[in-house]
């Protein structure tokens, strides 16, 4: 299939499952319109098209009055004026206008793909605070069941039924719980501060923020075909090889003959004299081997856009078998965990004496461990979501 039946499948997909904005949706959208750097970037665009904008016109025209007295005297003054107006050969102003054109779209596709950047890491920072926030659920429920453990544990010891080793053990479950739910709260709280600092400095609410929904990807040649038409990163490589187009004809044009036009008076002894004034230029060394030059830049623009294309292909394959990976492996935890109630299990055969309390605690330590897992495959699925469709932000 070709690139555009990928990409109308791929629409026609979209359309199906429909798309409505989230909550991250819409702190991204926030962000877009705070972000400091974003702003820059906007105000240096417009700089850009304005400077491409410039030296598009004819040269200014040229006035020119020489008044020289003779000697000896009474040889009388001498006295001339000339306004001349140099001009390229036409074809020029016509190719100068397409390549400022060209630059200036380049310059809005630069724009988009910092816009895209920025909105991406914010993003990764949005996903990785989701799985934050999960980890610090299952703490508080981890802190918690510590807790009952401890109390149960110091009443087993004053009825003479347990040991100080056992409570120490407890504590010592306790005390790792805590640290890793500290670590957790200090993560949270530096990437609370990342986004408010990509949002301009303006405090975000992140209480309401959630994973986007998940939702099957296409097959991977539609949506790598999507990618390649709407990436701006390889939109600014095929502009920068039309520039070089361009700039071959322009380069072309400058090499032809310029004119030059005008009025000249001159007045001597009482003589005037006046009439039109025409030159022209000869090209003969002034622009020689820049048409090459445009030329070679013109192979190496191509090659780089080749280039770049093969290893995005192979980037957007590792992406995409990530995803495949990292959905499976979540999809894995999911199923054992929803149907299973270790927790419960294990203090229910802890209180019946089944398991002493070493036991117990390995066997906790294995399935809390496979839910930190668990969380760590959701927040990877995510990113690899998210890298994918960077091209819609």
């Amino acid at each position: 299939m070709t690139r555009s039946t990928y990409i109308l499948i791929f629409v026609i997909f979209n359309i199906t499952i429909g798309k409505a904005q989230t909550g991250m949706d819409i702190l991204l959208d926030e962000i877009e319109r705070n972000n400091k750097s974003l702003a820059t970037e906007r105000q240096y665009l417009e700089a850009q098209k304005l400077f491409y904008r410039t030296g598009l016109n004819p040269e200014n025209p040229k006035v020119e009055f020489d008044h020289l007295p003779g000697r000896p005297e009474g040889a009388g003054t001498q006295r001339e004026l000339s306004v001349t107006q140099a001009i390229d050969f036409p074809t020029v102003y016509g190719k100068r206008r397409k390549v400022s054109d060209e630059l200036i779209q380049k310059a809005e596709l630069e724009f988009n793909a910092a816009r895209q950047r920025i909105l991406s890491e914010a993003k990764h920072a949005c996903i990785d605070y989701i799985y934050r926030k999960n980890l610090a659920v299952e703490f508080d429920k981890r802190s918690g069941h510590a807790d009952a453990l401890f109390l149960a544990i110091n009443k087993q010891m004053q009825q003479g039924e347990s040991s100080i080793l056992d409570v120490n053990k407890v504590k010592l479950l306790q005390l790792d719980i805590n640290n890793q739910a500290a670590v957790n709260t200090t993560s949270l709280r530096s990437l609370q501060r990342k986004l408010d600092e990509l949002n301009g400095g303006i405090p975000v609410d992140l209480s309401t923020l959630e994973y986007p929904l998940v939702e099957s990807l296409p097959p991977f040649e539609v949506l790598d075909s999507l990618i390649e038409a709407n990436d701006p990163e390889i939109k600014v490589l095929e502009q920068e090889k039309q520039i070089s187009k361009e700039q071959v004809g322009l380069t072309s044009s400058l090499s032809l003959p310029k004119f030059e036009g005008g009025y000249h008076r001159q007045s001597i002894l009482g003589q005037k004299y006046q009439g039109l004034h025409v030159a022209m230029t000869i090209p003969l060394w002034e622009n020689k081997n820049r048409v090459k030059t445009e030329h070679a830049r013109l192979t190496l623009s191509e090659l780089e856009s080749v280039e770049h294309r093969n290893m995005h292909y192979y980037q957007i394959k590792e992406l995409y078998d990530q995803y495949l990976f990292w959905k499976k492996t979540h999809n894995d935890y999911q199923g054992i965990l929803a149907n299973a109630s270790n927790e419960q299990l294990l203090n229910k055969a802890l209180e019946a004496g089944q398991l002493s309390l070493i036991e117990y605690l390995m066997e906790v330590r294995y399935f809390y461990e496979a839910i930190i897992k668990n969380l760590e495959a959701e927040r990877a699925l995510h990113e690899q979501i998210a890298e994918l469709y960077k091209f819609e932000l």
